[in-house]
């Protein structure tokens, strides 16, 4: 007791666990995403951009007493991005329903973690309702109002403090009302009730697809509670599930273990605290010091274009002044040319002079200055000009300096990733930047092929550098087949280049890309297969048709596989493709198949319940031994239940031999199907590491097209580069 009572955390000190992560208040009816992140139910309304009401989930209401009223918004980043979302061309995605006056969006991103959430049609009746978290916050506002006590929700004014509050009634209760409503010997005094609450939920969990029934299971691909009738024949058929008390069980003690092993790591926590408030400090003189240190360079750039401002301004000062001086002197030498003034007039007083010595005298001079002027007056020519065009300022350059002017320092080396780059005769190679830093104005990728003997003091051929990209990812072109390319990129900034990436290899496969989409048209079953709009994946629903398929088996007649083929066929050269297989998937045939046995399959179907009939050219079949050698105008590989069954006659060294460990092996992540048509031969890759997997004989007498056959639950995704190839073709 003393134990548990220690590791009890005061209600208050978790408010900031029970914050919704858009309107930044406490829950309101929180809603459980599939992403296991809690969203108010009126927040994921307003993400949803819905003008009604929205049905609320499992029966449950939509408004208690105590709810909060309208709330302020506050903009977070998923809110900016389902605004560039709705700004896109995404309006015309699965996403929005046509055909109504409001556009209504069933695809948001998360607040927490960012990954897209897509609600189907369904849309928010498909989520459960967080009750767990719900009462944790209603016990918040009770302890934060501890003053404010519940009133009897029964009593005529005045009403008594309630004691009691029952959750199939809905309402509080003092002593004396409850037991007057919930008398002995009558079905109400079975109600369940607790202490004083405003938070009533119902008293059994409904799932949201099959309203009508409890959940009592745990679906542990899902990771959330469903109902016998979603393993039975829904979206959770195939996948891996258990009962709810064994999952509550695991997972309650799963989380006290990991809540004891925290609290039993306080010390360390606390010395990490310490640590982190010592980096607080650090940061705060540190950053302190740099602004003070920027601040001085400023005023040091300041005082420098103060000091030029002032000598180029003197400088126009003083060339305005001696013009003026110079025109102003011109204007009095011409004002004495004008009669009765100045010149002219000193020149009509001498011609009075009568005495002929005296004139002689003067006038010589006079006259030469009278000449002077009259030369002038027919050359009229300003003395100093009025613009000013060897005085003008040209700053772009330096404007352009200051624009760029940065802090120093090499950026940080960008990463390659994996996990959205893909290689084959031409590669697309994605990188992310380093998290908190600048701009980076461009960056550089360079790749070189391994195993050539050249360049040995390099180690192999020389890196090849691509053009400056201005982007997070680039495409490089001809790449050789069935070679081993290493890659590596780095940022510049400011001519200043950052260290180069860790070197990632790939292995390019053996073949140029064939790229195609899905056929919805030759014997595509619209009934069974469920096609993307771009037609780059199909996905096959174990629903009832198959459970009524699966039920004629026992009466003889037959259940087959669901077929769909590419929409580009091959009649001659060596081709590659890829594709990814979802783990949950039943069971799927992957490879190629003719023409003629495509038409075979579609119009005479055959029992897949036959321990006989296999369509991988007799594979865990009585007769594959015998007629392996025969070849046959097709070849399928079987996967499913995340494992690849490898044929027993396969002639692959890395699967020889009739052992089963080696002939079931782990799906991969991504699958490659290499076809030969002069040759007649096939391959299977493990695409991430170019391992082959399988081969054999294909008989290529007719065109050849890339076949796919589910049963059961499954789902196919073709590789992103090469729908997007086919697409670009369109």
């Amino acid at each position: 007791e003393s134990e548990g009572s220690s590791l009890i955390v005061p209600i208050k000190n978790i408010e900031r666990e029970l914050i919704c992560p858009i309107c930044k208040e406490l829950f309101t009816h929180p809603l459980i995403l599939p992403c296991q992140h809690s969203v108010c139910h009126k927040c994921v309304r307003e993400l949803l951009l819905l003008n009604h009401e929205d049905s609320f989930d499992a029966g449950s209401e939509c408004s208690l007493p105590g709810s909060p009223g309208p709330r302020s918004r506050v903009p977070s980043p998923s809110m900016e991005r389902l605004d560039r979302l709705a700004r896109s061309g995404s309006m015309s995605s699965p996403g929005w329903r046509r055909g109504s006056v409001t556009p209504r969006i069933t695809t948001f991103p998360c607040p927490g973690c960012q990954h897209d959430v897509d609600l189907g049609e369904r849309g928010m009746s498909m989520l459960f309702r967080n009750f767990t978290l719900e009462s944790i916050v209603e016990r918040y506002r009770q302890a934060a109002r501890a003053a404010v006590a519940i009133m009897c929700n029964m009593c005529k004014p005045p009403q008594q403090e309630a004691t009691k509050s029952c959750m199939d009634c809905k309402a509080s209760y003092c002593n004396e009302c409850f037991k007057f409503h919930h008398p002995w010997g009558t079905p109400k005094a079975q109600h369940e009730y607790v202490g004083p609450t405003m938070n009533f939920r119902p008293k059994v969990l409904m799932c949201p697809e099959h309203e009508m029934e409890k959940v009592n299971m745990y679906c542990e691909v899902c990771r959330r509670p469903v109902c016998h009738l979603c393993k039975l024949g829904g979206s959770h058929a195939n996948h891996k599930v258990t009962t709810m008390s064994s999952a509550y069980k695991i997972l309650k003690e799963k989380l006290s273990k990991a809540i004891h092993y925290l609290i039993s790591k306080e010390d360390q926590v606390k010395t990490q605290i310490s640590h982190l408030e010592v980096l607080i400090n650090e940061t705060e003189e540190k950053g302190q010091l740099v602004e003070r240190r920027t601040d001085e360079n400023f005023e040091r750039l300041f005082e420098t274009l103060q000091e030029r401002k002032f000598e180029m301004l003197r400088s126009i000062e003083q060339s305005r002044m001696r013009r003026l001086d110079q025109l102003r002197g011109q204007v009095d030498e011409y004002q004495g040319m004008l009669e009765n003034s100045g010149l002219v007039g000193y020149a009509q007083e001498v011609l009075k002079e009568t005495d002929q010595s005296c004139f002689v005298q003067t006038a010589k001079q006079l006259h030469t200055r009278i000449a002077k002027s009259t030369e002038s007056l027919r050359t009229f020519h300003p003395v100093a000009d009025p613009s000013f065009d060897e005085f003008v300022l040209d700053t772009s350059r330096e404007e352009t300096l200051l624009k760029e002017l940065c802090f120093g320092g090499v950026p940080d080396p960008p990463i390659i990733d994996l996990s959205r780059s893909r290689v084959y005769n031409e590669g697309l190679v994605c990188w992310q930047l380093a998290e908190d830093t600048l701009a980076t104005d461009h960056q550089v990728l360079e790749y070189r092929k391994l195993g050539v003997e050249q360049d040995e003091e390099e180690g192999g051929s020389r890196w090849r550098p691509t053009v400056p990209v201005y982007g997070p990812s680039t495409v490089v072109c001809d790449l050789e087949a069935n070679s081993l390319y290493s890659f590596r990129v780095r940022s510049c900034r400011n001519s200043f280049y950052s260290p180069y990436s860790p070197e990632v290899t790939f292995h390019t496969p053996p073949a140029p890309v064939f790229g195609f989409l899905f056929n919805d048209k030759c014997g595509f079953s619209s009934e069974r297969l469920t096609l993307s709009k771009l037609r780059d994946s199909v996905e096959s629903a174990a629903g009832m048709a198959f459970l009524l398929a699966a039920e004629r088996v026992q009466t003889g007649s037959y259940m087959g596989l669901d077929y769909i083929i590419g929409d580009t066929g091959i009649s001659q050269g060596r081709h590659y493709w890829a594709f990814r297989v979802e783990s949950h998937s039943y069971l799927v045939k992957v490879g190629v198949a003719s023409d003629s046995k495509l038409l075979e399959w579609i119009h005479n179907p055959r029992d897949t319940s036959s321990p006989r009939y296999d369509h991988d050219s007799g594979h865990d079949s009585g007769s594959e031994d015998t007629c392996y050698d025969l070849s046959q105008p097709f070849t399928l590989l079987t996967v499913g239940m995340g494992k690849v069954f490898i044929p027993k006659a396969s002639i692959s060294s890395a699967t020889a031999g009739n052992d089963h460990g080696n002939r079931v092996l782990p799906m991969p992540q991504r699958i490659g199907v290499y076809l030969d048509y002069e040759a007649g031969r096939v391959y299977f890759y493990d695409a991430n590491t170019m391992r082959c997997l399988y081969e054999r004989q294909v008989d290529c007498t007719g065109t050849m097209y890339p076949a796919f056959g589910l049963m059961g639950s499954g789902k196919v995704h073709l590789e992103e580069f090469i729908a997007a190839k086919r697409l670009s073709y369109m």
